[in-house]
């Protein structure tokens, strides 16, 4: 068997609570994960996927003009007043999955 080294790095417990149960599906240690993940690094001679930002980024104030906060403000009550809303805690939860939040 060959020689091993020790990796040690620091994830976020959810992270790596959903992250094991995946693998578990997969029947895949985490060990065997990273190894993989390391040796497609060595292979490809770089990150083995892309990485960017997401195409659909959740708006920013901040990046807004004053003519698009104004056109937002009304899509939103334009959907208040039809009754397209949802709750609050639906839609954070859903940005935290999709965004990482």
């Amino acid at each position: 068997m060959a020689k091993t080294a020790n990796i040690f790095a620091r994830v976020e417990p959810e992270v790596k609570e959903q992250a094991e149960k995946v693998l578990e599906q997969l029947g895949i240690s985490m060990s065997n994960a990273i190894d993989i993940f390391l040796r497609q690094v060595v292979l490809q001679r770089g990150i083995p996927f892309d990485v960017k930002l997401p195409q659909n980024k959740p708006l920013s104030v901040v990046d807004l003009s004053d003519e698009q906060f104004n056109a937002e403000i009304e899509k939103g009550m334009a959907d208040l007043s039809s009754g397209n809303v949802a709750p609050a805690e639906k839609v954070f939860n859903r940005m935290s999955k999709d965004y990482g939040l």
